[in-house]
């Protein structure tokens, strides 16, 4: 398959801001590292988490990078991102995830789900459910989970529940019904905006990661794009998308490099599209 035009320009060997990135190589801000390792830390004590935070700031990056520091010998992570299901079809979801059988009824699907948690702690693998979208959750779905929770009389900690969404997931949570869930959920977290400094280090780290062997972005025209992500509210999502677009830009005009003036002109197109 024939390589993008930038691609070629820039002499990079991948796009740069492109989402399909291994773990290993994700980029972690350092706003964010006392996130993950909050995370880490409770998680390893067999705790359960709400994280919160606006559309593209990063919530998925922060799980990822969760995950990589995870052993997958001592922890099972299980990520179900449709919460839009009812109580008994979001349980058969949650079986085939985990790779049993969904069963005919409710109670069969929330029996086979408890056996395999019981089953993973007696080897000693430590069950992790990320739900991801959880804001989208059906009511009858949230009354049920805490009790999904519940091992020996509730006096054992044999799974960990990490509920990701928007947030008014934490304010569906703190309403009188929700109560026994929230109480659960020992590590409640907010994902913020990258800060001006993070924004210009993710920049280089990506493009540098995708083969380029300069600075391809103007220290200005990382600001800008900064600026113009969070007046969006979503960072870094935009953050992808506007680089991108200004290395396109850039090319069309064979420009070795993306200054202010090529990210004014990537916005007033994006203006343009959206007055039409």
């Amino acid at each position: 398959m024939m390589k993008p035009q930038y691609l070629l320009h820039f002499g990079l060997n991948r796009p740069p801001f492109s989402k399909e990135i291994e773990d290993s190589a994700l980029w972690l801000p350092p706003s964010k590292a006392p996130l993950v390792d909050a995370l880490e830390a409770a998680i390893r004590e067999r705790s359960s988490v709400l994280l919160v935070g606006e559309p593209g700031v990063g919530k998925t990056r922060v799980l990822r990078a969760l995950r990589h520091r995870l052993s997958q010998t001592d922890f099972q992570l299980t990520y179900c991102h449709n919460a839009t299901l009812g109580r008994r079809d979001f349980y058969r979801q949650l079986c085939t995830a985990l790779g049993l059988s969904p069963k005919a009824t409710a109670a069969a699907v929330f029996f086979a789900i408890s056996t395999h948690v019981q089953l993973l702690s007696s080897q000693n693998a430590h069950p992790v459910f990320i739900i991801d979208e959880a804001h989208l959750l059906h009511q009858d779905t949230l009354d049920h989970l805490h009790i999904l929770m519940n091992y020996e009389w509730d006096s054992k900690a044999l799974l960990s529940l990490v509920l990701v969404g928007l947030p008014d997931l934490a304010e569906r949570l703190r309403l009188r019904h929700n109560r026994s869930l929230e109480s659960r959920l020992t590590l409640r977290r907010r994902v913020g905006a990258l800060a001006p400094e993070d924004t210009w280090e993710y920049i280089n780290f990506r493009t540098k990661a995708a083969g380029g062997t300069r600075e391809l972005f103007a220290r200005d025209a990382a600001n800008y794009i900064h600026e113009a992500a969070n007046a969006n509210v979503t960072t870094p999502r935009d953050i992808d998308r506007l680089a991108t677009a200004a290395l396109h830009e850039a090319t069309l005009n064979n420009r070795d490099r993306v200054e202010r003036d090529v990210v004014q002109r990537v916005l007033s197109l994006d203006a343009h599209y959206l007055n039409t």
